[in-house]
């Protein structure tokens, strides 16, 4: 696990809320709506923080109708949390001086164009760091879900406010594949990798 994936694990755990909701969450999946009753919160400061949690991959949703379920993503938390042992205790700090330029690519792209909030500040022109970008977005979809046009869209929206471009990337490069208006993610091996461009 990269070391910019082990600190967003991290930062999601770092609230006392989330953890709440991690913990409600261990005993099965349940909705949001049940979520914001049993914490004494708002819909919106749930739903605010579930986002960050699927952000960093340690719950997922379901959307039934007008109802969001969230549960856990147990092989997640337990990934994060043995690439963090496994980093301070194995690797050490001879590692951290060799940060490759391929890793210190993106985490300049991330840090330059997203902001604090997650929001894609600009595309990016240059087509490496795009891909990079676009590879970061692809990267909090579900693998095996089948989303609408209507679907994507909104995933799109909070990041930035031309889905419909990025929609199209997605397609371009080969990070999902539509059929009748229906888009799903591809296997990572046919996404069209930054790492492979000169």
């Amino acid at each position: 696990m990269q070391l910019e994936k082990i600190v967003n694990y991290h930062k999601a755990l770092s609230d006392p809320t989330r953890l709440r909701i991690l913990l409600l969450l261990s005993k099965g999946e349940v909705h949001g709506q049940a979520l914001a009753e049993k914490l004494n919160l708002s819909q919106p400061t749930v739903t605010h923080h579930a986002a960050k949690l699927r952000e960093a991959a340690l719950i997922k949703e379901r959307r039934e109708k007008n109802t969001v379920y969230f549960a856990l993503n147990p092989e997640f938390i337990q990934a994060g949390s043995e690439a963090s042992l496994k980093f301070i205790f194995a690797r050490g700090v001879e590692d951290l001086e060799k940060v490759s330029p391929d890793e210190s690519l993106k985490e300049s792209v991330l840090r330059n164009f997203f902001a604090k909030d997650g929001r894609l500040r600009q595309i990016p022109s240059q087509y490496k760091k795009k891909l990079i970008a676009l590879q970061y977005l692809a990267e909090k979809l579900e693998p095996g879900v089948v989303y609408t046009e209507k679907e994507i869209n909104d995933f799109i929206k909070p990041f930035h406010e031309d889905y419909a471009t990025i929609r199209r990337e997605f397609i371009m490069h080969q990070f999902m594949y539509r059929e009748n208006d229906h888009y799903e993610l591809n296997p990572p091996e046919l996404w069209t990798h930054w790492e492979n461009v000169k």
